[in-house]
């Protein structure tokens, strides 16, 4: 029975420590208004939040869209439009203002701080910088 509840206390430890949301995520303020830059701002978000197993891998491709690296993710502009987040499915998604919202429930939401980032990203050209 101890060797049962040692099991699971360690267990418990390596999927608690294991799903931190915050790893390699930059914090909100380190999150700027303008300039955003690709890869030290969206792409990290992606690896964390959304390119991950089962959702926009390269494996997976959930809705046929892989979010693992610029050129996956403005590969069509529907998904990303530069310079119109309006008319970036990505964008709408992420604001709860299309038919497929992301995540998608039971996820964590992204902060309003990312979802403005990924906008702004969108509508400063969406450059791979």
């Amino acid at each position: 029975m101890r060797v049962f509840k040692l099991t699971i206390l360690i267990i418990s430890f390596f999927t608690l420590t294991s799903c931190d949301d915050q790893i390699n995520l930059p914090s909100d303020d380190d999150i700027p208004e303008t300039n955003i830059s690709y890869n030290r701002h969206i792409q990290p978000i992606f690896n964390v939040r959304c390119a991950t197993s089962g959702c926009h891998d390269d494996q997976s491709k959930a809705g046929g869209l892989s979010l693992t690296s610029h050129q996956n993710t403005t590969a069509s502009y529907v998904i990303v439009y530069p310079g119109n987040p309006d008319a970036s499915l990505l964008v709408l998604s992420i604001e709860g203002r299309s038919t497929y919202p992301m995540p998608p429930p039971g996820r964590p939401p992204l902060t309003q701080k990312q979802i403005k980032a990924i906008r702004t990203w969108v509508k400063e050209g969406a450059k791979n910088n």
